[in-house]
């Protein structure tokens, strides 16, 4: 029986002394291919565990499976499934907004309309970054990434612009230019190298 199962287990977690417990579960055999790498994944005592972990808590959090959660600043909204098929179209089961000063759920149908209208600010933001970084010029990779040298690469980028920032904190600025204003001795269309190594550099 699981319970029985269950007590089995927390019984023999008792003695043990590296903080780990033991988690059984029983998975349909057409959705474990799917659900067991992601499982291994997520509970990894590793930072991609806990990245992936953090990343879980907004849906955990949700009463209803969430179809998409999107994010700003200081306001959330969230559509929620399962989806519903009525015909042709498929419908959300409702939705939430979370701002300041406001919660508001959604019925399937306004939670469809925000839906459609964030894809599309998202498709929208992203091909004007690929139109203003000129992305079509440069060559198509893969999508996949040899982990191991893009995050060392990756994380020496991140490191010397900590640097670099250290620096700057330490030595006032002498400069006529106005605050802000990092890229006035750049081409019009070009970066300084501060703005290539990451955000926050003024």
């Amino acid at each position: 029986m699981p319970v029985f199962r269950k007590a089995m287990d927390w019984l023999a977690d008792l003695p043990r002394r590296d903080r780990k417990v033991t988690y059984r579960a029983s998975i349909n055999a057409r959705v474990a291919p799917h659900v067991m790498p992601l499982l291994n994944r997520i509970v990894a005592d590793d930072e991609d565990g806990d990245t992936l972990r953090n990343s879980l808590i907004p849906w955990q959090r949700a009463e209803r499976p969430p179809i998409a959660i999107y994010r700003g600043d200081l306001s959330t909204c969230r559509i929620d499934g399962p989806w519903q098929v009525a015909g042709d179209h498929w419908f959300p089961l409702g939705g939430l907004i979370l701002s300041p000063g406001v919660t508001a759920h959604l019925n399937p149908f306004e939670a469809q309309a925000l839906h459609r209208h964030m894809e599309k600010a998202i498709e929208d933001a992203i091909v004007a970054w690929v139109r203003d970084h000129d992305l079509h010029a440069m060559r198509p990779v893969p999508e996949e990434i040899d982990r191991k040298p893009a995050d060392r690469a990756a994380k020496a980028m991140i490191a010397a612009w900590a640097s670099g920032q250290r620096e700057a904190d330490a030595v006032p600025d002498t400069s006529p230019g106005e605050a802000g204003d990092c890229c006035s001795s750049e081409a019009a269309s070009a970066m300084c190298k501060a703005c290539r190594k990451g955000p926050d550099h003024v």
